[in-house]
């Protein structure tokens, strides 16, 4: 057996998760048990350990229950610790998620026990029952016979219907703290007489990232494989942060790749990089010790772009990707800024409007000329963030600047809306800023489509070759 099985929690206190433990521990002690519960948290922390210890506290034979709490030796208590009790039905509900199988539930329910107190129906990943399913279950769970209690386990709880959540009592599982894993291994590594130091278990305890079912099965793994794999697994910081300290893109995408290589996982990596990120950010306004040198600009940047990326590895036909282009995009907009810094200490004393290859921008002025350069570099620079936003944009054309506003005029309304959504603005004009130095805020105004000339055509066809795949999966997200 399994180090997971074998050392599951049994009883309310060996629960883990510290809130947990006393808010069911209260419920319980006042023997006012709700017949509906929602247990709702990530994924490993508890939660069908915690259903099956409420299912024996309801079913145990012991007439003598010292707080309440089930005895663990009756033949109630023994057959729900191994999932062989009849009256305990454990439903997975992304397998049985439609109308018919709740119909068939709905059925059951209203039968008695076969031989204990109550029947007990736990549905894991209950937010995989669809609408129609929730919709039957909802008269059960808001008037349940005497002998049958619900308790319905998820990973999004936001995902089931508003009527199911208020007919349940939640009991909220979040991720474990790293001193409450520490706690679960220690009782493993007494019991098994393991010996570990606290540096290992440490270790353990960064990569399950707030899992107790990951920790215990890298505890496993270091039994039977030694600590071999956890260096492997073990993201190196050290030499990434000094990388990214000094700026030394080659240094940052090398150490980036090396953790890779040794089998960290993109995502783990990304979280940890944060992670420091976090604290140094912390500091800044007097919580903690900073452990980098960068500033609090730098912080803010670096941790808004991790953030927009995390989602991203998931769909990147590459996984570290993302982060790769993070710091690329990072470090080449801190070096575009010192030369465009030094571009203007040259030329303080050149001319009004010459500025080489770069649009003339001034308060109160217009761009003098379409410069169709920057243009391409602008769409070029917000396809790989949305291809579908992009996709629009080729759709207007750049006016100019109106006071402190960057003006593009639009050729369609529908895509206008699309356009001035605060979420597409946004991503916009953090781009826009980029390209041009300077803070941009983008307005969009209604225009005229440019005449279909001989050479407005040949123009349009070398600006959107082979880009008609992107207008149709553009006009698919947007109608879903």
């Amino acid at each position: 057996m399994t180090f997971y099985l074998e050392y599951r929690p049994k009883n309310i206190d060996e629960l883990d998760i510290t809130s947990v433990r006393e808010s069911l521990g209260k419920i319980i002690k006042s023997g006012h048990i709700p017949h509906a519960f929602l247990f709702a948290g990530p994924k490993g922390t508890g939660k069908t350990s915690a259903a099956r210890i409420l299912a024996k506290v309801i079913n145990c034979e012991a007439k003598l229950k010292i707080d309440k709490k089930p005895c663990n030796k009756c033949g109630q208590c023994k057959s729900i610790t191994s999932g062989t009790n009849i009256d305990v039905l454990e439903m997975d509900a992304a397998s049985n998620r439609g109308i018919d199988d709740i119909r068939a539930l709905r059925d059951v329910v209203k039968l008695s026990p076969a031989s204990a107190l109550a029947k007990v129906y736990i549905i894991d990943e209950a937010h995989m029952l669809t609408t129609e399913a929730c919709n039957a279950l909802l008269k059960t769970l808001e008037e349940p016979p005497e002998h049958v209690y619900f308790i319905l386990a998820t990973t999004n709880p936001e995902k089931l219907i508003e009527t199911i959540r208020s007919r349940t009592t939640l009991i909220s599982f979040q991720k474990a703290t790293n001193e409450e894993i520490i706690r679960s291994l220690k009782r493993i590594v007494r019991a098994e007489k393991i010996k570990i130091i606290d540096k290992n278990l440490d270790s353990i305890v960064k990569i399950s990232k707030g899992s107790f079912r990951d920790a215990v099965k890298l505890l496993e793994r270091v039994v039977s494989e030694g600590l071999g794999f956890l260096k492997a697994e073990s993201v190196n910081l050290k030499s990434l942060l000094e990388a990214i300290e000094s700026r030394d893109i080659k240094k940052i995408l090398s150490e980036i790749s090396s953790n890779v290589q040794n089998g960290v996982l993109v995502s783990n990596l990304m979280e940890s990089i944060l992670d420091e990120l976090r604290s140094d950010l912390l500091a800044t306004v007097g919580i903690g010790e900073k452990n980098t040198n960068l500033s609090k600009t730098d912080l803010l940047e670096l941790i808004r772009l991790l953030i927009q990326a995390h989602d991203e590895i998931k769909i990147s036909p590459i996984e570290q990707l993302p982060l790769e282009l993070v710091f690329v995009r990072w470090v080449g907009g801190m070096e575009e800024e010192e030369e465009e810094e030094e571009e203007v200490v040259e030329n303080q004393n050149m001319e009004e409007g010459e500025v080489g290859d770069e649009i003339e921008i001034g308060k109160d002025t217009e761009v003098k000329k379409l410069d169709e350069t920057t243009w391409k570099k602008f769409l070029a620079a917000v396809k790989p963030v949305n291809a579908s936003i992009e996709a629009l944009l080729r759709s207007s054309k750049l006016i100019g600047f109106e006071g402190d506003d960057l003006c593009l005029g639009v050729y369609y309304k529908f895509h206008k809306e699309k356009l001035e959504e605060l979420k597409t603005k946004k991503i916009l004009e953090d781009i826009a800023t980029q390209i041009l130095h300077r803070k941009i805020c983008l307005r969009y105004n209604l225009s005229d489509q440019p005449e279909k000339t001989t050479e407005a055509v040949t123009e349009t066809v070398v600006l959107t070759e082979g880009e008609d795949e992107d207008i149709i999966k553009a006009a698919e997200d947007i109608f879903s």
